[in-house]
């Protein structure tokens, strides 16, 4: 593992330096879907019915809509201030479930858009297999997500070779519900020792519920008994915990990725982030649907749930930190290397020091005034691995990027 960077905030002419942000969770093509999910379907709309929607929309991509979706994304990632972001990446086949020639052609339009752009890629291909804790067979919309064991090890086995020092390839099962205890002990006993390991689990009280009645036990509980479960792993979502879970999952080392304003939109809930700090647990924050994409609003949203749910202010804070911001931003640089693979240390994020936001700010606020004071973007440049991303707020294929955007949301929405 990395040695863990401190956070230091300096002003200099430039700005505001600021450390890189990891987003730890991130679906790509589900950026086409942002506003376009919020419009009631059923008198009961949740989650289960927001992925009906989702399979349609997936079911419409091919390996050019989601480079352009993907570059498109990037680029807003890096303008946002994250430097690093983890794909977690399921749509592998064809729509019928054919597998593209290269098997890796979906993969690869996602590598390509990351090469381009110049964020740092955590790729997750994703290991898929059934339709839930009942193993029935992947329904239609989904059966271009499926692989099994064997298949899925080909394509991790070819991705991981190639991975440079702005690509990781790490493995994603998609769920407890996709994939049965057998698959995931194969698969775990064939990645690589180094090899990060993501995992969607307890996002909704009916998966929970469902765990409990056919596997006899809550999905983290269950996790944490049937897998060596350490730094390495990332937890999505983890929104539903017990108390015992909470110590568990603080006691493993993983990381969970939390993703407030997807888990909003989506109606899941809202992590029990005061007692899992206390437990002393890592954490980070992902994007996931990308409603939005700003660690800004991920970070602030986290503790404003807090406050909702508990009529308190300030949650976010530890013994020697009183300040949440620095709290929150401490929590996600921590995080960031065991979760994503990556030494971030020459990342950075300069914020405009002249922004009428950050009049007056110190090194002792100006993490509080960024994520709390508004919502003006206040990043100026955007550092990754010493190579300037983004200068003046905007990063060089701005422009182009916005048109193949455009150009692929046109195909998109025709094909409905």
């Amino acid at each position: 593992m990395h040695d863990v960077p401190a956070v230091h905030v300096r002003r200099t002419p430039a700005g505001w330096h600021l450390p890189g942000i990891a987003n730890l969770h991130s679906h790509a093509f589900q950026r086409t879907m942002a506003g376009l999910a919020e419009v009631q379907t059923d008198p009961a709309d949740s989650f289960w019915t927001w992925r009906e929607t989702m399979y349609r929309m997936a079911g419409r991509f091919d390996p050019d809509t989601l480079r352009a979706v993907a570059t498109q994304l990037y680029v807003e990632m890096l303008e946002a201030g994250y430097t690093t972001v983890c794909e977690f990446h399921y749509i592998h086949h064809a729509p019928d479930g054919t597998p593209y020639a290269p098997a890796s052609a979906m993969s690869d339009a996602l590598i390509e858009a990351a090469d381009a752009t110049g964020i740092r890629l955590a790729l997750l291909p994703v290991l898929y297999m059934r339709g839930g804790f009942d193993g029935r067979a992947l329904g239609a919309h989904q059966r271009r997500f499926g692989h099994d064991v064997d298949a899925y090890l080909r394509l991790f086995t070819d991705l991981h070779a190639r991975q440079h020092p702005g690509l990781r390839v790490g493995c994603a099962l998609h769920s407890l519900r996709a994939v049965a205890e057998d698959a995931m002990q194969a698969v775990l006993a064939a990645l690589p020792a180094d090899a990060r390991v993501h995992v969607h689990i307890a996002e909704q009280i009916a998966e929970v519920e469902e765990c409990v009645a056919i596997r006899g036990a809550r999905p983290v509980a269950w996790l944490l008994d049937h897998a060596q479960v350490d730094a390495r792993w990332t937890l999505v979502h983890a929104t539903h915990l017990d108390a015992s879970e909470i110590a568990g999952i603080a006691q493993s080392g993983a990381t969970v990725a939390i993703c407030p304003t997807t888990e909003a939109n989506l109606g899941d809930g809202l992590f029990p982030l005061r007692a899992y700090l206390d437990a002393g647990g890592a954490w980070g924050i992902g994007s996931d649907s990308h409603v939005s994409i700003s660690p800004v609003e991920e970070l602030r949203w986290l503790e404003y749930g807090q406050r909702l749910v508990t009529r308190r202010r300030n949650i976010a804070v530890a013994r020697d930190t009183p300040s949440v911001g620095r709290t929150l931003v401490e929590g996600v640089v921590r995080s960031a290397a065991a979760s994503t693979g990556f030494d971030m240390r020459d990342d950075h994020v300069v914020l405009d020091a002249d922004a009428a936001l950050l009049a007056g700010a110190t090194e002792h606020d100006v993490l509080d005034r960024w994520i709390f004071a508004g919502n003006r973007p206040l990043v100026r440049e955007v550092r990754v691995a010493g190579q300037t991303r983004v200068r003046d707020g905007r990063h060089p294929l701005h422009a182009d990027a916005a048109r193949g955007y455009a150009a692929a949301m046109h195909r998109l929405l025709a094909a409905s």
